[in-house]
């Protein structure tokens, strides 16, 4: 006889011993595996409407039904869910459009045709407040001496201007005149990548110095931008203050077909000397 049946023919003799005198009928053997299943476990017990577990007189715990209660209230949509997936978010892209980028919209013909009328340009504001302005970056800048009234279309996205760095502090920036390269502390440069094809360098000569603190730009459109060639009578001898530069332009992202990166093309400057005069 093996084990099974041993445990069955011993469970069904506890059985009619318990039964004892009583004149009911005998209930029929069942095995004791059927048993174990028989029994409810304590996560079956039952739930009365989600809330808790059932007692065996089929209450509910007030503990259970407390965590049924905090279950219900954690699904209900919060003001605090509210601050967390909405204005969060929200701060996040704030704080990129005040600190990193800038979006302007570009009026003039001046830069044609790295950037042209309808263009829309992002800036980034780290330059120069973090890293160092290049020669060839394209600068976006206030206004620095009522610039824009010269300006074909009105002004660069409300008082801004948008020109190529050409000149650093201490560079002397020259050309002879047209047919003629612009040259930065006696090298000339081959602006050929970015200035508008048909279009000189410059259509008459000129040579400033640029003083500390201060930038020389000029359009890549050189025939119809008035740039700091055309302002060395104005305060800063047609510089701009490098405190007036809120960014550089790195992308053009309106209309969808003109959105590309906006080159810089620095190797074009990559043989020119640090400027040392003083322009003073």
């Amino acid at each position: 006889m093996d084990d099974a049946e041993s445990a069955a023919r011993d469970a069904r003799t506890f059985q009619v011993a318990d039964h004892g005198v009583d004149v009911s009928p005998v209930p029929p053997a069942v095995p004791p595996h059927a048993a174990y299943a028989a029994e409810p476990s304590a996560e079956s017990a039952g739930h009365a409407d989600g809330s808790g577990r059932r007692q065996p007189d089929g209450s509910v715990t007030a503990t259970d039904a407390a965590a049924g209660a905090e279950t219900k209230s954690n699904d209900r949509f919060t003001f605090r869910d509210f601050l967390l997936w909405c204005g969060v978010p929200v701060l996040i892209v704030l704080l990129i459009r005040i600190l990193l980028v800038g979006f302007y919209e570009i009026p003039s013909r001046s830069m044609m045709d790295t950037v042209v009328p309808g263009d829309r340009v992002v800036a980034s504001k780290l330059t120069p407040k973090v890293f160092d302005l290049k020669r060839g970056d394209v600068v976006v800048f206030k206004d620095p001496n009522n610039w824009l009234s010269e300006e074909q279309s009105g002004g660069f996205g409300g008082g801004y201007l948008i020109k190529r760095l050409i000149g650093l502090p201490g560079d002397v920036v020259e050309c002879k005149g047209a047919g003629q390269p612009v040259t930065i502390n006696g090298v000339a440069i081959n602006e050929s990548s970015y200035i508008r094809p048909g279009v000189e360098p410059s259509a008459f000569p000129f040579s400033v110095t640029v003083t500390e603190g201060h930038i020389f730009v000029m359009g890549d459109n050189r025939a119809n931008s008035a740039d700091s060639r055309y302002h060395q009578d104005d305060a800063d001898r047609g510089l701009v203050p490098i405190s007036d530069v809120v960014g550089v332009g790195f992308v053009r992202y309106w209309p969808l077909d003109r959105i590309s990166l906006i080159d810089s093309h620095h190797e074009v400057f990559d043989a020119v000397p640090e400027g040392t005069a003083s322009g003073e």
